[in-house]
């Protein structure tokens, strides 16, 4: 029976019905080295695309040759790994191990569950203090309510087909952005680098480097009663010699059996202080993330076939077409931006989407975006486009985590001014049921509106200098419902299956301490 991983309003009906009687492949494994025994091709491999004119029932041959045009753009060959690798299998019980929260209280998965979209459903993250550490997904929440990680969990699925930079603001990033490479070839900067130098201590490519982060945030996993006074560097050095049971570390775990596993992965004999580094740690839980792909979905299929199997409704494609098509020959123009086999060009734009919170800019409840990790004035307000794959079970959407649902996003596109002052105009940050019992919720952020509708006043002055990639498109209600079908044909069925995704989830047995998170819904069931 498929275990439905539904967030905010439910898929329809159509959709899930495609997408179990078409497709029941799962995603595939991990992302590790070209010459790994255990690694295995993920089914992204561009076919032979033969063009053809035969019409599809709702859409003209023109129309289907637009679609058909994605397929050299969008689909890819990826080098992976398979989850029984013992190194993913290490790097998944690293990332459900709340060993690497400075407190013990908050692993990666925390905010990132594979049962959860990979990320959290909640507006804005809730890392350290939780009420219940076990708790994911919504209820998650402090005893305050008050939101301290400033920007919402963009989920891990695909990590693998990153190319460029990760986070909003890509502070980490690759130096070359070398296509298909998951910046494993030229340097990676990251947020303890000098923008645009490379840090040595990135690792070997972006999923490894951006586990540097996390554990050093006081809100994230770091905490603000251990480890201070420490350095990134220390606190990171700390926590591998947690794992390892030795230095600092020793006798910190109330049980600690994590060697063999790292003798396994690395396949080596060596002991605690040569293998377990935070270096290792890092790779371990970049491979475990690259090996989340979820891509086989019914747009995949149409692609894949040449537009021959019939897996998307007529709906879907007229959605499809209004995605792809500009906004000056009647579409909606997403495809200008969201691109490429993520579905997004891995770029900075500026639009106006609601911002919550204290924000990276807590003195003045604002997020620069892309300024953070630039200093350029000219990038604030810019953050880094979203993938689109598996969107519809994603939410919420924007960096702040605003709108709830796929209507919103869509409304936002079709009248950013009047959505923004909309959602203030209905409470804000107040009006979205993880802040409800926020003491003073409506006094608490007071310049959120106002700095929303900065940018979206600077989105609106980019598009009248012609430097903004976004055109206002103008859609009626029922193209508006067209796009959100095909958006959600861009789901793959795995996450549907609570089978098939729980390859990702480790046994809540077995595991080599006693601190792994075995996550719970608001409801106490296991998820």
């Amino acid at each position: 029976m498929l275990h439905m991983v539904f967030r905010g309003s439910r898929l329809s009906l159509l959709m899930v019905m495609s997408l179990t009687a078409v497709l029941t492949a799962c995603g595939g494994g991990g992302g590790g080295e070209k010459n790994s025994a255990s690694a295995k091709s993920l089914n992204t491999t561009s076919p032979t695309i033969t063009p053809t004119t035969t019409p599809i029932a709702g859409i003209t041959s023109e129309d289907k040759q637009l679609l058909l045009s994605q397929s050299a753009d969008q689909l890819r060959s990826v080098n992976v790994r398979d989850t029984s690798d013992p190194m993913v299998q290490l790097g998944m019980r690293l990332f459900f191990s709340k060993s690497l929260g400075g407190t013990g209280d908050v692993a990666c998965a925390s905010c990132h569950h594979p049962a959860v979209g990979g990320g959290d459903a909640l507006p804005l993250s809730v890392g350290v203090a939780a009420i219940n550490p076990d708790l994911v997904g919504v209820g998650r929440t402090t005893a305050t309510h008050e939101p301290k990680v400033p920007r919402h969990a963009q989920t891990v699925f695909n990590m693998a087909l990153w190319d460029k930079g990760l986070f909003w603001d890509s502070r980490v990033e690759s130096v070359g952005k070398e296509v298909g490479a998951n910046g494993s070839l030229s340097g990676i900067r990251t947020f303890e680098s000098f923008y645009p130098a490379a840090d040595p201590n990135a690792g070997p490519n972006l999923p490894s480097a951006q586990v540097l982060a996390p554990v050093v945030g006081p809100d994230e996993m770091k905490g603000n009663t251990t480890s201070l006074g420490l350095t990134p560097p220390e606190i990171r050095q700390h926590l591998a010699e947690r794992i390892g049971n030795y230095g600092t570390g020793i006798g910190a775990l109330p049980r600690n059996e994590w060697l063999p596993l790292f003798q396994a992965a690395f396949n080596s004999q060596a002991d605690a202080p040569t293998l377990i580094n935070f270096a290792n740690i890092a790779f371990a839980i970049g491979e475990y993330e690259r090996s989340l792909n979820f891509v086989n979905n019914p747009w995949r299929t149409f692609l894949q076939s040449s537009g021959s199997v019939n897996t998307l409704s007529n709906d879907q494609l007229k959605g499809a077409v209004l995605f792809f098509k500009d906004v000056d020959q009647g579409g909606a123009g997403c495809g200008s931006c969201h691109n490429g086999p993520l579905l997004s060009d891995e770029q900075h734009h500026v639009l106006g989407f609601p911002h919550i919170g204290p924000g990276t800019l807590a003195d003045i409840g604002d997020d620069f975006g892309r300024e953070d990790a630039t200093g350029d004035s000219a990038d604030r307000y810019a953050f880094r486009t979203p993938s689109l794959l598996n969107v519809a079970i994603t939410q919420p959407y924007g960096h702040a985590g605003a709108y709830a649902n796929l209507q919103q996003v869509i409304d936002h596109y079709r009248n950013p001014q009047q959505s923004v002052t909309a959602f203030f105009d209905n409470g804000g940050l107040c009006q979205l049921p993880a802040f409800s019992a926020l003491a003073n919720c409506a006094t608490r952020y007071p310049n959120n509106r106002a700095n929303s509708l900065l940018a979206v006043q600077k989105m609106q002055q980019q598009q009248t200098a012609g430097v903004s990639l976004f055109k206002t498109p103008t859609l009626t209600d029922t193209q508006a419902n067209q796009l959100r079908l095909f958006l959600e044909a861009l789901t793959d069925p795995c996450l549907l299956d609570r089978a098939c995704i729980g390859k990702w989830i480790p046994s809540p047995t077995g595991a080599p301490d006693d601190l792994q998170l075995n996550a719970v819904d608001q409801n106490g069931v296991a998820l």
